[in-house]
Formats: C-alpha cells, sequence, structure tokens
C-alpha cells in the first residue's frame, strides 16, 4: 500500500441496522459454509504426541481489568476457552494442510457449554455466547508470526476500543475470531510437519508451535509507522505497520526483514485525554 493510500482519512463509521447486519451475517456465513464442502480436503484434523522439537512459546493472562467491563464476563472467557483450547491441542500440521480456526472448533453454542462472554461489536462490546475466543485465535496468530507458516486469513477489529496499558506486543498483532466468517487460517509451506499446542493455565493461556526439526529461524516482530489521527468529521484513528526481522537461529546472524500487515483502526477513546484509571485497564484483544 502506498503513502498515499495509508494517510487517506478514514470514513465515518455507518451503523448498520439489526436486519441488515443479520442478512450480512447469513450472507457471508453461507459462502464460508460452501467454501469448507469444496476445500475442507486440505484442512488439518488429525492430533498426535507432542512433537519433538518446539519452535515458539507464548502466553496471555487470562484475567484483566478491562474500564466498565463486568469481571464475570472474565471468568466466562476462561470457561469458554477450556472448552475450545483441547478442540485445537495436538493438531499436526502437515506439508501443503491448512490449519482452519471455526472448521475445526465449530459454531460456539449453549449445548457445547459455551457461556456468555465478552464481544466486541460496533466499536463498543457485548455480551455473546462463546465470547472470549479471541484470546486464543489472537494468540494462535501471534505464535504464527514467530515461525515460516503461512498466515492464509486473518481478520482484526475495524475499531481500537480500549487504551493501552502494559501492553507487551504491538497494536494490531491480535486475529479476531467471529463465527463462521471472521477468519483465521494458516498453511504449511515448509517440508517438516508442524504442531500446535495450546491449554489454558492457572493463569495464563499457553501455546506453542512443534516441529519433527529443530528451528532454523528466528523472528522479532517490529511495529513501523504508528500514528494516531484526527478525522476530519471528529473522532480518531490508529495505524501502523508490523514487520519482522529473520535471524538465523544458530548464529544469531541478521538475515532480513519482511512486511506482515498494515493496520487501520477507529479509536473509541481520545488519545489526547487521560485515563486516570489506565493504569488498571489493558486491552482485550493482545
Amino acid at each position: 500500500m502506498s503513502a498515499a493510500e495509508s494517510s487517506r482519512p478514514m470514513e465515518k463509521p455507518l451503523y448498520r441496522s439489526a436486519l441488515r447486519a443479520w442478512c450480512g451475517m447469513e450472507y457471508y456465513g453461507a459462502r464460508r459454509r460452501l467454501w469448507w464442502l469444496t476445500h475442507g480436503r486440505q484442512f488439518a484434523r488429525h492430533k498426535a504426541p507432542p512433537l519433538p522439537c518446539v519452535q515458539c512459546t507464548h502466553q496471555t493472562p487470562l484475567l484483566r481489568r478491562l474500564r466498565d467491563v463486568d469481571m464475570q464476563y472474565q471468568y466466562n472467557k476462561i470457561t469458554n476457552l477450556k472448552i475450545a483450547a483441547p478442540r485445537l491441542d495436538g493438531l499436526v500440521l502437515q506439508p501443503g494442510q491448512v490449519f482452519s480456526y471455526w472448521y475445526l472448533l465449530g459454531k460456539p453454542t449453549r449445548r457445547k457449554g459455551y457461556v456468555d462472554g465478552m464481544v466486541l461489536r460496533n466499536g463498543g462490546y457485548a455480551a455473546g455466547v462463546g465470547g472470549g475466543l479471541c484470546q486464543l485465535s489472537n494468540l494462535i496468530y501471534w505464535l504464527t508470526l514467530h515461525t515460516p507458516l503461512t498466515v492464509l486469513e486473518r481478520h482484526r477489529h475495524g475499531y481500537d476500543v480500549f487504551p493501552d496499558s502494559n501492553r507487551t506486543q504491538p497494536f494490531g498483532s491480535g486475529a479476531t475470531c467471529f463465527y463462521p466468517h471472521g477468519y483465521l487460517m494458516i498453511r504449511n509451506h515448509t517440508a517438516p510437519a508442524w504442531q500446535l499446542r495450546v491449554w489454558v493455565g492457572e493463569e495464563y493461556l499457553m501455546g506453542e508451535w512443534r516441529a519433527e526439526t529443530p528451528p532454523a529461524l528466528r523472528y522479532e516482530v517490529i511495529e513501523k509507522e504508528h500514528e494516531m489521527r484526527g478525522e476530519y468529521w471528529g473522532g480518531f484513528s490508529r495505524h501502523n505497520q508490523l514487520w519482522r526481522r529473520v535471524y538465523d537461529a544458530q548464529t544469531g546472524e541478521f538475515l532480513r526483514e519482511e512486511f506482515v500487515v498494515e493496520n487501520h483502526a477507529l479509536m473509541m477513546y481520545s488519545p489526547l485525554l487521560a485515563d486516570p484509571a489506565s493504569s488498571d485497564h489493558s486491552r482485550y484483544d493482545t
């Protein structure tokens, strides 16, 4: 994307009626299910005991204090993660296969044990069955950026809802999920098989990618061109680029720098006003 395109003003958000939103969900959901039927053969389905070589690891805290958000949604999120994580844990991604998030999890329903958690919607938050599963897709996406696996599809929210506090990852480094078409898909274009491990610990959601051979490369994700700006209609927007630096895992030699993604989001808070309680509130989706 050119500098002119990245500096283009963001349009004021349009709020759709409930009927129009429902019709859109049904339409795009039907397209996604049809795609599953025609491409399902390439999806990874099988699990195995842990492969020998850990490639990368990461963990994210299960409980975060978010301003004006009932903590019960956080506890419900843990319940949802404990249902979803075992369905993905141990999955083996053979060469050429695709990891498909919702294909493996299916629709989160009360019948499966999912409860109301927090979901981000139209620049705010609401209760929704299976809410909080974005933390799982965020973790998997962040892990994948530290491997040679290829991200085929990833989405992030068009709104930046909560101010930063104690951020450990760059803005825009998550991957939101909403069934069935807010999706995360990853392909193994490498020669060895890879394996995803995800589990819920006492305080953290844990994850790692494993493989059959020791890692040949090491990755570092960095942020560039970060900007918060005022829009002509009175709101604020946030922008950045994510890049990653690639090193030889054995020697530490720098090899190259790769572009990952460009992020644009409307801010639902003013960047000019200090939040006196912000030290207690972290973003939901990192």
